[in-house]
């Protein structure tokens, strides 16, 4: 996770100096170390400091230069999701994952986690008595018809946290002797019901579901690495590190490293230094 702390002016002219000789393709006037350490021990505020200082000496906007070639570039996809708010980050990545082409559900699921983890009194302690009726709600919504209120269904779950949301779970089993998403399983709940059950196992063990995705052999595995990383570093990485080695009996550094071949390529090496940085860093 990215140290908070107080940097001089002097040390974000050194910081743009680094990433301008980076981008400019001088890259053997600075050292991995260096241009690793700005994006794995600089906070959200300081790479805003960083891009200011940046565009004030080189009349450039920092996250723009690197948003052009993020496609193509790990790197530079790496800088854009550090430097961009997470609220930004979350819109584009939803409009991508909407517009971009097929629907993917697993992007928007990410996305609806990271919601669920911000929400207002996320650490609070959950309301029972709330949660209780809510659990009976949600009961009604399945059982008092021939088809399943959704809407009701979607209501409950959207108005609540993360923690309130289990707090309801957790009461719905106490009252009817078993899990609501086998509720769900029902053929009536149909497509519905197949897609919420995925999200309330996602909102139950996240990290389990990230850890999965990362197991799972895609087209876009390096994209999919990079976002979790990114993303999830100072939330629950290191959940998802232990759950994706009691899988696979292997960690996230090592699929860093075998994702992104550290031997041959120095822009392959500050990728993966970052990435690696992120993660011990939890």
């Amino acid at each position: 996770m990215a140290t908070n702390f107080t940097q001089s002016p002097r040390q974000y002219e050194q910081d743009c100096h680094i990433l301008h000789s980076y981008i400019s393709g001088n890259v053997g006037a600075i050292s991995n170390k260096e241009l690793v350490g700005i994006f794995v021990n600089r906070d959200l505020n300081a790479l805003k400091l960083v891009r200011q200082t940046y565009s004030r000496r080189y009349g450039q906007d920092l996250l723009q230069l690197t948003s052009n070639v993020q496609r193509n570039n790990s790197f530079a996809r790496i800088a854009c999701l550090r430097m961009v708010e997470p609220h930004e980050r979350d819109a584009q990545l939803m409009r991508h994952s909407l517009f971009g082409g097929n629907l993917n559900l697993n992007t928007l699921i990410e996305i609806l986690l990271a919601v669920l983890r911000s929400c207002r009194n996320y650490g609070s302690k959950a309301d029972m008595s709330l949660a209780m009726c809510d659990a009976k709600t949600l009961y009604e919504a399945l059982e008092s018809g021939k088809t399943i209120d959704q809407k009701t269904i979607i209501s409950v779950l959207s108005r609540r946290n993360n923690g309130q949301v289990r707090a309801i779970l957790s009461s719905y089993k106490q009252l009817y002797g078993h899990e609501f998403d086998k509720s769900v399983k029902r053929s009536k709940c149909g497509q519905f019901g197949k897609e919420l059950r995925v999200i309330i196992r996602c909102i139950q063990h996240p990290e389990k579901f990230f850890a999965k995705q990362l197991r799972m052999k895609k087209a876009d595995g390096r994209e999919i690495l990079i976002r979790t990383v990114i993303t999830r570093s100072g939330i629950d990485i290191k959940g998802i590190n232990k759950a994706f080695a009691t899988k696979t009996g292997s960690s996230l550094e090592n699929l860093v490293i075998l994702e992104f071949n550290t031997s041959k390529d120095k822009n392959s090496n500050i990728v993966a230094g970052i990435l690696i940085g992120l993660i011990k860093g939890c």
